[in-house]
């Protein structure tokens, strides 16, 4: 049976020649326009059926012109639309009104001697014609889409979420997609008009219907959004509605990304995390981008990680002179190169090296002679840089004088600095290392022409080893989900939005500030890590659970955007702020800062005890290193006495 059915569907997969179509076709009018005759006469041959066969010729020609003209012998009968129909309406309407005024013109000039054909016959012909015609096209689309379908895959009962426009495209799509085995179980709308009615076949339920005994009723394993031009704050509380139900919850994509104007069943994507962040998109307008790179030479170093690619990305979008990229990671930069040459930029200039070696940076210096420089190049993991802090300190702060340096000596125009909250009061080497680097830009603000310009965010969503995508690969292994703490939180922001206010802030940068973003309420790991696990179409704790491992190494509860003592003002953009940082002694701070460079170049003694004494706020958490800090005698007392206490 497989056999015979592979074999049949090979065959049907080809498409079928015009001519084979409209020669099946005439043979369908022919056989109507007999039918005509039987259902004029009462279902029977009461007439005279020699005329019959001289009427026919002359009906069978005239169709065949018709339906040549109207080309309704072209179309792929397996994918027959509205627009097929409405061609083969069109080819009978016209071979209809030829047929009568031949036959009206004989009977005025008689022609041709006792030839006439009835005008009832004419009609019935019409009707029948356009009924068998239509209905064998669909005959052969279903026998077809029966045939095509994958049996082995899993049938899928979808429910609809919106009944109009976009969602009966949707439906459209999901129907008409040859190797998908779907039935739509319903849609839902809010609007009582179209409650209880049906579309396409398809009963309008009421929000109120989507309980877990539908759901397990109909066997629904998906709900996908088709709802257009939706509020985000709308769509995030329309999905908290429906993940507990445990089905899989699917958007399409708005109408400008389809493609060719057409919804691919392959475009309909699953609702991410980041859609549910309760965080409002972040739009910049009046940009003061665009004129501040105008025939500029712009250097971005580390420019293929997550946020460097991503600002070399919008960058490419202005008319810049030239763009230098600078990367250490050979195969992440090629891979950049080649999505850029792709995407039809080529005016830029991709480079290997490495920060740490200030005689190839002087050379690149040398050459291109950049005037805006965007500094993302860091190491960054926290756990990493807790046991590693010789390379935390070569990347982090060595790496940073340097360029910072050659910044001051070739007189670049401006020089962006992407930093971190973990600057912020530190308890790790990572953010340490950061708010060294910080404090050392400051200090070159007092030297040269350059105009410093630090900017300060938290985690970006998706970059590479954060939570969420180390969450997604948990979940495709089947779990469990590991967070460190029940509490700890962390402010997010999208990639694109965090590298927009850094190019944003690079340009109305005067020199001298520190930028920071406006974040958003901040977020509790453990319900994102819950909330991931019911967007993948599963429940916590009976599918996958959530492990609690324990704070790492140098890691906080929650991250802050100001240090003790800080304070902003705001900036003609209501999401970018400049901190309003603590005076600090330029002397003494660089004369320690090349000291630690020095001692760290060395490895002499333990060159964490110079970090904490160039940041006094820096106190270690959760970590060996804390006992390095000046006050771990009295804390270490405070916790055994609280201890005591409790």
């Amino acid at each position: 049976m497989d056999y015979f059915k592979s074999l049949l569907f090979k065959k049907t997969n080809r498409y079928a020649s015009q001519w084979t179509v409209l020669f099946i076709d005439i043979l369908l009018v022919g056989f109507s326009f007999i039918i005509s005759y039987c259902i004029r006469f009462n279902l029977s041959f009461n007439f005279e059926v020699k005329m019959l066969w001289t009427q026919l010729p002359l009906v069978v020609l005239l169709f065949s012109i018709a339906f040549l003209v109207s080309g309704t012998n072209k179309g792929v009968v397996r994918h027959t639309g509205i627009k097929d129909v409405y061609a083969i309406f069109n080819s009978i309407c016209l071979a209809s009104i030829a047929i009568i005024s031949i036959v009206l013109l004989n009977r005025y000039y008689g022609y041709i001697e006792n030839f006439t054909i009835p005008l009832s016959i004419i009609i019935i012909n019409s009707l029948l014609t356009f009924v068998i015609l239509t209905a064998s096209r669909y005959v052969f689309k279903i026998c077809y889409d029966s045939l095509s379908k994958n049996n082995e895959s899993p049938s899928k009962n979808i429910i609809i979420y919106g009944a109009g426009e976009s969602g009966i495209i949707t439906h459209n799509a999901l129907i008409n997609h040859s190797k998908l085995r779907i039935k739509i179980v319903g849609f839902i709308d809010n609007n009582l008009q179209k409650v209880g009615k049906q579309i396409n076949g398809v009963k309008v339920y009421r929000k109120s219907a989507l309980t877990q005994e539908f759901i397990r009723f109909h066997q629904v394993s998906e709900i996908i959004f088709s709802i257009q031009n939706i509020n985000p704050k709308n769509l995030r509380e329309l999905v908290n509605e429906v993940v507990d139900l445990g089905v899989k919850v699917k958007i399409v994509p708005p109408v400008e990304d389809w493609i060719n104007g057409e919804l691919k069943v392959s475009q309909i994507k699953r609702v991410q995390i980041e859609d549910l962040l309760d965080r409002p998109p972040i739009e910049i307008k009046n940009s003061k981008v665009a004129k501040d790179f105008q025939d500029k030479v712009i250097l971005v170093t580390g420019g293929a990680g997550s946020i460097g690619s991503e600002l070399v990305r919008q960058i490419c979008k202005y008319n810049y002179s030239s763009l230098i990229v600078v990367d250490q990671a050979e195969s992440a930069l090629y891979d950049l190169q080649q999505e850029l040459k792709q995407a039809g930029y080529h005016n830029f200039i991709p480079i290997v090296t490495d920060i740490r070696d200030k005689n190839k940076m002087r050379l690149l210096f040398e050459e291109h002679k950049p005037n805006r420089i965007f500094h993302a190049a860091a190491y960054k993991h926290v756990p990493l840089m807790e046991y590693n802090p010789y390379e935390a300190i070569k990347i982090n702060v060595v790496g940073t004088k340097n360029v910072v340096d050659l910044s001051t000596e070739y007189e670049v125009e401006k020089f962006v600095f992407v930093s971190t909250d973990k600057a912020v009061n530190p308890t790790n080497v990572m953010g340490a290392t950061k708010r060294i680097a910080e404090m050392y830009i400051s200090c070159k603000q007092q030297d040269g022409k350059t105009k410093f310009v630090t900017t300060r965010f938290g985690n970006v969503l998706g970059s590479n080893g954060s939570v969420i995508p180390l969450f997604r690969k948990q979940i495709e292994k089947g779990g469990p989900l590991t967070v460190t703490h029940k509490n700890i939180t962390r402010y997010f922001m999208t990639i694109p939005e965090a590298s927009q206010l850094v190019l944003e802030a690079g340009a109305m940068g005067k020199g001298g500030e520190i930028f920071i973003f406006d974040m958003g309420e901040s977020v509790k790991i453990f319900d994102l890590a819950k909330n991931m696990i019911r967007l993948s179409g599963l429940t916590y704790p009976e599918d996958i659970d959530i492990k609690i491992t324990g704070l790492r190494p140098g890691e906080k509860l929650y991250e802050e955007l100001l240090a003790n003592g800080e304070n902003v003002l705001p900036t003609y953009h209501e999401k970018i702020m400049i901190s309003k940082v603590r005076e600090i002694n330029y002397s003494k701070t660089r004369e320690a800062i090349d000291e630690l460079c020095i001692s760290n170049l060395f490895f002499k003694g333990n060159v964490v005890k110079l970090m904490k004494n160039i940041v006094p706020e820096y106190i270690s958490n959760n970590s060996e290193l804390c006992k390095l800090d000046k006050n771990f005698d009295e804390l270490q007392k405070g916790e055994v006495l609280s201890k005591v206490l409790s």
